[in-house]
C-alpha cells in the first residue's frame, strides 16, 4: 500500500458523485417498475411514500403531491402496480429511491378502485355531462379512425362503411390499443386529427379482449383527449358488459366497432327512400299550391263579378277603374303562382330519371325488362338493352370482366 494515495472525499462530494451516476444512466432516469405495495403512507404534506417489493428486493418510492393528485386513495397494501418514474439519491438519508410520476394498477381490484375514483372526479368536473354530447353528421364525407392498423376492428369498420355508405372517405390513424404505452399513442393520434382538413367525425375502436386489455380506455389522458377533440367522437371498444370511461366521454358509444360504424354511416338504401319521400312531398305541395291558386283565382273572379254588377248601377267610370285594379291584382297573383309552379317543375325535373340519363348515364336491362345492377349478373352471350336519353341500343355480351 506504500506510495498509493487514496482519494479523500467529503460526504457531500461522495453523495454528488453517486447522484451523478444515477443521472448518467438513461434507463434509470425513465423506467417502469413492477412491484407489490408493501407499505404506504400519506403524509400531511400531500406526498405519498410507499415501498415496492419483489421476490427479494425492496424499493423506496415517493409520489409527490402534484402527481399524487391523480391517484388520490386507491393504492392499498398488497396492490400490484406499475410505477413510472426515475431513480435518484435522497442525500439526507444517503439512500436511493424511485421518484414516481405515474402509478398504474395491475390487479383487477386495484384497477376497479382506480377507475371508480377517476370516474367520480371527472364526473364532478363535468366531462360526462350529457349536454356536451354532439350530434353525429347526417351524411359524413370524411371520417378518421383511430385503431390498430392490423386488427379486426378496422376491417369491421371498412366492411360496414362500404356496405352502408361507400362514398365516405376513411382516414386510418394507426396506434396501439392495449398495453402500458397505448394511452400515449392514442392521444398522439387525437393530436393528428387536429391537423386534418374537413373531418366530420372520429372513431376510436378496438376488437374484443379481456377487461384488462381495455385499461387504456379508462386512462385519464385518453378521456380528456376525447372530450377536447373538435369533432364528434364515436367509440366501439368491443366490450358489451362494462363501459369504459372513454365511452362515457364520447359523443356516441357503441359496444363493438361494427356497431359504432352502423351508428355513424347512414344506409344508402334509407337515403334513397328519403329522397323518394321528399320528392313525393314536393310534388304534393306543388299540386296543392296549384289547386289553392286556382281556387283563389275563382274566388277573386266571383268577387269581381259581384262588385261589377253592384257598381255598374252607380258609376260606370268607378266601375271601370275598380275592374282595372282587380285585373292587375289577379294578373300579379297569377304570375307569382306561375313562377312558383315553374320552380317546382324544375326541382322535379332535376330528380327525374330522364335528367340522370341526360348527364351521360345509361340504364341497362335484360330483354324482359329486368334491371342489371352489377357486372356479376352478366354472362357471355347475354342480350341487353341500353337506354339512353334519345333512344335504346340492343347489345350482346362478349366478355365479362369483374373489378
Amino acid at each position: 500500500m506504500s506510495g498509493m494515495t487514496l482519494p479523500t472525499l467529503t460526504v457531500d462530494e461522495l453523495t454528488s458523485r453517486i447522484q451523478a451516476l444515477f443521472y448518467a444512466d438513461a434507463v434509470l432516469q425513465n423506467l417502469v417498475v413492477v412491484g407489490e405495495i408493501a407499505e404506504i403512507t400519506r403524509h400531511t404534506s400531500g406526498h405519498v411514500y410507499f415501498t415496492l417489493t419483489g421476490d427479494e428486493g425492496r424499493l423506496s418510492c415517493v409520489l409527490f403531491k402534484s402527481d399524487a393528485a391523480r391517484v388520490p386513495s386507491w393504492p392499498k397494501k398488497g396492490d400490484e402496480v406499475l410505477a413510472e418514474g426515475r431513480i435518484g439519491l435522497y442525500p439526507p438519508r444517503g439512500t436511493y429511491q424511485l421518484y414516481v410520476r405515474r402509478l398504474t394498477p395491475l390487479g383487477v381490484g386495484a384497477a376497479a378502485r382506480a377507475k371508480e375514483e377517476l370516474r367520480l372526479r371527472l364526473e364532478k368536473e363535468g366531462l360526462f355531462d350529457l349536454r356536451l354530447k354532439r350530434k353525429l353528421p347526417d351524411i359524413p364525407k370524411k371520417v378518421a379512425v383511430i385503431t390498430s392498423a392490423t386488427g379486426a376492428a378496422i376491417r369491421d369498420v371498412l366492411k360496414v362503411s362500404h356496405n352502408r355508405f361507400p362514398q365516405c372517405d376513411i382516414i386510418i390513424l394507426p396506434c396501439l390499443v392495449q398495453g402500458y404505452d397505448a394511452p400515449v399513442d392514442i392521444c398522439t393520434a387525437f393530436s393528428r386529427v387536429r391537423t386534418l382538413n374537413s373531418i366530420d367525425a372520429v372513431m376510436l375502436v378496438r376488437g374484443g379482449g379481456s377487461r384488462e386489455d381495455l385499461n387504456p380506455f379508462d386512462d385519464e389522458r385518453v378521456v380528456r383527449a376525447i372530450r377536447s377533440c373538435p369533432f364528434p367522437v364515436v367509440t366501439g371498444v368491443g366490450h358489451e358488459i362494462d363501459m369504459t370511461l372513454s365511452d362515457l366521454a364520447a359523443d356516441v358509444a357503441a359496444s363493438t366497432p361494427s356497431a359504432a360504424a352502423e351508428r355513424l354511416f347512414p344506409d344508402k338504401i334509407d337515403l334513397l327512400r328519403r329522397v323518394e319521400y321528399l320528392s313525393s312531398s314536393l310534388l304534393g305541395a306543388v299540386r296543392n299550391d296549384v289547386r289553392n291558386s286556382q281556387r283563389n283565382l275563382n274566388l277573386s273572379q266571383d268577387a269581381l263579378t259581384g262588385i261589377m254588377h253592384t257598381l255598374v248601377r252607380k258609376n260606370e267610370k268607378e266601375l271601370f277603374d275598380i275592374r282595372k285594379d282587380m285585373l292587375r291584382l289577379v294578373s300579379a297573383r297569377f304570375q307569382e303562382n306561375k313562377k312558383a309552379l315553374i320552380a317546382a317543375i324544375g326541382a322535379l325535373n332535376a330528380l327525374s330519371p330522364l335528367s340522370i340519363l341526360s348527364r351521360g348515364f345509361i340504364s341497362c336491362t335484360r330483354e324482359d325488362g329486368t334491371v342489371v345492377s352489377s357486372v356479376k349478373l352478366l354472362h357471355p352471350e347475354d342480350k341487353l338493352a341500353l337506354s339512353f336519353i334519345d333512344g335504346r341500343a340492343l347489345v350482346r355480351i362478349e366478355e365479362v370482366q369483374s373489378s
